[in-house]
């Protein structure tokens, strides 16, 4: 599904015609957030969007996973698994697990640490902690109440902000933003500068907000050569992919865009080669599409052929991220040893 273009418009005779029912989504929504959470015996730290649509979740979480690591902790990632047939709880295998079974995102995280896709929460919590877990990372499942969070991280893109403020199916928002913002920890904004609306709330709150930014691999960059190249990403923003190969100083000549989790079919991985071939271009995509293509006939030769670029993200002021994560997964310890 691709977002309709007047979510990110600030008037809209749309967004105001289906206002009603974005305020009964959010009602409904609000009264999820506000339930109460099990816990299990480990400390679980959740990174989720306020909105629809890529942000940078994925490598938020990938980031803390690596201060965890850094300071001594055992993270594993609980993911539901969006997009993949398995409902779990299953532990990833990146080895032989393809997308379409367990989702893209997983067999990202799989690379770092120990990942459990389960669309029930608690038992994949449970599942991980027999895994070997010390600390759960979640990957998403922020307004999803079933599993108690001990610090909750909302992470937002700093282009794209909150779009025009509204809840779903009127706007981006998955829960009015101030119910959000009481449920969260934290804030990550991704990009250059802070949204003036979402800073003002935040600081109203004392909600503690950071910069971070997507850093692209410079190996790949440099691989590249500086030959012009034909940029493709079905991710829930394909905008910052491109924008962030500008930035790196990739010569972007030609973009496609899909729909987010899409799955490449004959036709587009004939498509794609074909246009890079007439125009003399270089396919580049992101990893979370590349793992999508990946053990796939229709899409091997593409798989083969597109370079992935990796990013990561860096903090402008890690010290103080990693103080907050460890202070609140030292709450959550003592938490979980009265329970």
């Amino acid at each position: 599904m691709r977002e309709p273009p007047f979510w990110w418009q600030d008037r809209s005779a749309k967004a105001l015609l289906l206002a009603p029912l974005g305020a009964i989504y959010g009602a409904v929504a609000a009264q999820r957030l506000a339930r109460a959470g099990r816990r299990v015996r480990v400390p679980v730290v959740c990174i989720g969007n306020p909105t629809v649509g890529g942000a940078g979740k994925t490598p938020t979480a990938l980031a803390v996973a690596h201060l965890l690591q850094a300071a001594g902790e055992r993270p594993a990632f609980l993911s539901r698994g969006y997009g993949g047939t398995l409902a779990g709880p299953v532990v990833i295998d990146p080895t032989t697990h393809r997308a379409t079974a367990v989702g893209d995102e997983p067999l990202l995280l799989a690379r770092a640490a120990t990942t459990v896709v389960a669309r029930d929460r608690v038992k994949g919590a449970r599942a991980a902690a027999d895994a070997g877990a010390g600390v759960i990372v979640m990957d998403d499942g922020f307004q999803n109440p079933s599993l108690a969070k001990d610090v909750a991280i909302l992470v937002v893109d700093s282009r794209r902000g909150i779009g025009n403020g509204r809840v779903i199916p009127a706007g981006p928002l998955r829960a009015p933003l101030d119910v959000q913002l009481d449920h969260a920890q934290a804030l990550v904004i991704v990009g250059a500068g802070i949204p003036a609306d979402l800073g003002t709330r935040a600081k109203a709150r004392g909600l503690p907000v950071f910069g971070a930014r997507l850093v692209p691999d410079a190996g790949i960059v440099a691989a590249l050569g500086g030959g012009r190249v034909l940029a493709f990403a079905g991710i829930g923003d394909p905008e910052k992919f491109f924008a962030t190969l500008r930035e790196a100083g990739v010569a972007v000549a030609a973009t496609r865009r899909f729909d987010d989790h899409h799955r490449y079919t004959r036709a587009d991985a004939q498509a794609l080669a074909e246009h890079a071939d007439r125009d003399g271009l270089i396919l580049v995509t992101t990893e979370k599409d590349l793992v999508r293509m990946q053990g796939e006939d229709a899409t091997a030769e593409l798989a083969a052929r597109a370079h992935a670029l990796p990013v990561t993200l860096a903090f402008d002021d890690e010290a103080g991220f990693r103080a907050l994560l460890m202070r609140h997964i030292a709450g959550g310890a003592r938490n979980n040893s009265r329970e």
